[in-house]
């Protein structure tokens, strides 16, 4: 799944370390879930979506139209 999580976590100037611990997951979780090897669960995508104030879909996007 494509995603913009490096791209917005840059924007605000927040190492993995600092998202991950505002998600309260592994600075691991988040560099996976940034280069693709991980898809987010359901529950850690909304929180995601609510960090940034973005929908889900402005964030992730599993490449259907």
């Amino acid at each position: 799944m494509n995603n913009r999580l490096k791209v917005l976590r840059a924007e605000r100037d927040w190492s993995q370390a600092e998202l991950a611990g505002r998600l309260d997951v592994s600075r691991q979780a988040v560099n996976a879930i940034e280069t693709g090897k991980h898809d987010p669960s359901l529950p850690l995508a909304f929180r995601i979506a609510r960090l940034f104030e973005m929908p889900i879909e402005g964030i992730f996007d599993d490449g259907h139209e």
